[in-house]
């Protein structure tokens, strides 16, 4: 490595922020400036941490580096608090996207709880239309920024503990034209099985509507069975926890032996996508099964078994990165290269919830950027 953003390979270096990218798990209000949340919080009246934007930003990764869900969770009250309005919601959304665009990011889809910002009188439906105004506004400063087309998506997402989740899939079909892709849940994972949610994805599965949902982040192996069976999901948020369901055989210095359970075959055979982030797994304790080091991450066991692994952020800002800098620790870790970046966005491509034109054209941008790049 020659940087945080740059590939060193075969004496030649690449910026890795310069290839073409998908983000497939990437909250908005985890993904906020700093500078921004100042500013907000005079508006909004929030008392916060620190008063500086390079303190608050170390603030939010300290508090989140906690070893458990829940406490990485606390740190939202803060996020969501400076979120209350029209204007703060598109503001937040416009710089989401900028964001984006700065980190290649071509294709990208933001996941979001509507039923978190009501706090000062705005309703369901006007909260998605002041993030989609905003993210509007992101792709047409991304086009003149960098001239790159940048398609994103909304992903309306339910909380678990708060059981909305007929209302809020009922708010995600009426906005499925006006940039609302795909539904989610998300929330304490550990006692809230989607099952709890049932009703709202039957209602989601009768009008054809795409689920993603949390599971095998901080729940185990039941979790991601509801999320399939109960879910119909179509991408495992995290599902990192989907190596509970494999087992080591054998080893030797050449070669590992595996066998998979029935529910590993399931994802593996059906190319259910995993939405693996992995500075964010270290920091939720969702590996601790496994060890409390990237290099302990089951990443690589998942992807050198087939899996479809894909590469994400999850939250930016509490945990400091980027996908430029998850790509690069990958790499780091266990010696990617910029063909294994390549199959990341292309796993991540087309597990995306767009037509399968549209997922081909996105593979073709990809493709033809990483051949650009020298791959």
């Amino acid at each position: 490595m020659s940087g945080a953003g740059e590939y060193l390979l075969d004496g030649g270096r690449v910026d890795i922020a310069s290839l073409p990218k998908v983000s497939l798990h990437d909250h908005l209000d985890g993904g906020l400036r700093p500078q921004t949340i100042l500013e907000l919080a005079d508006e909004h009246g929030l008392a916060l941490p620190e008063q500086t934007a390079d303190a608050l930003g170390e603030w939010f990764s300290t508090q989140a580096d906690s070893g458990s869900l829940p406490q990485y969770l606390e740190t939202f009250a803060l996020t969501t608090g400076v979120m209350q309005t029209a204007p703060a919601l598109a503001r937040v959304a416009r710089e989401f996207v900028q964001d984006l665009d700065a980190d290649g990011v071509i294709y990208g889809e933001i996941r979001w709880a509507p039923e978190q910002h009501l706090e000062r009188g705005l309703t369901l439906d006007e909260v998605v239309e002041a993030v989609q105004a905003g993210i509007d506004q992101g792709i047409e400063d991304a086009m003149r920024t960098s001239g790159r087309e940048l398609r994103i998506g909304q992903l309306v997402t339910a909380l678990r503990q708060n059981d909305r989740g007929v209302e809020i899939a009922e708010l995600a079909l009426r906005h499925r034209g006006n940039g609302v892709v795909g539904f989610d849940i998300a929330g304490p994972e550990a006692g809230f099985l989607p099952s709890r949610m049932g009703e709202a994805f039957d209602l989601l599965a009768e009008n054809w509507f795409p689920v993603t949902v949390h599971a095998g982040e901080a729940g185990d192996l039941d979790s991601i069975s509801s999320a399939l069976l109960d879910g119909r999901a179509l991408r495992l948020g995290h599902g990192v926890r989907l190596a509970l369901d494999i087992s080591i055989e054998g080893e030797d210095d050449a070669n590992t032996w595996v066998s998979l359970g029935r529910l590993a075959h399931w994802v593996k055979d059906r190319e259910i996508a995993l939405e693996l982030s992995p500075s964010s797994n270290l920091q939720t304790g969702a590996i601790e099964e496994w060890g409390d080091d990237l290099a302990d991450h089951p990443f690589d066991l998942l992807y050198q078994l087939g899996f479809r692994v894909t590469v994400n952020t999850d939250n930016r800002l509490m945990s400091d990165t980027s996908l430029t800098k998850e790509l690069s620790l990958l790499a780091d870790t266990f010696g990617y290269d910029l063909a294994d970046f390549e199959v990341f966005q292309l796993n991540a491509a087309a597990a995306t919830f767009q037509s399968v034109e549209d997922r081909e054209e996105l593979a073709d941008r990809i493709s033809a950027g990483f051949d650009e790049a020298g791959v």
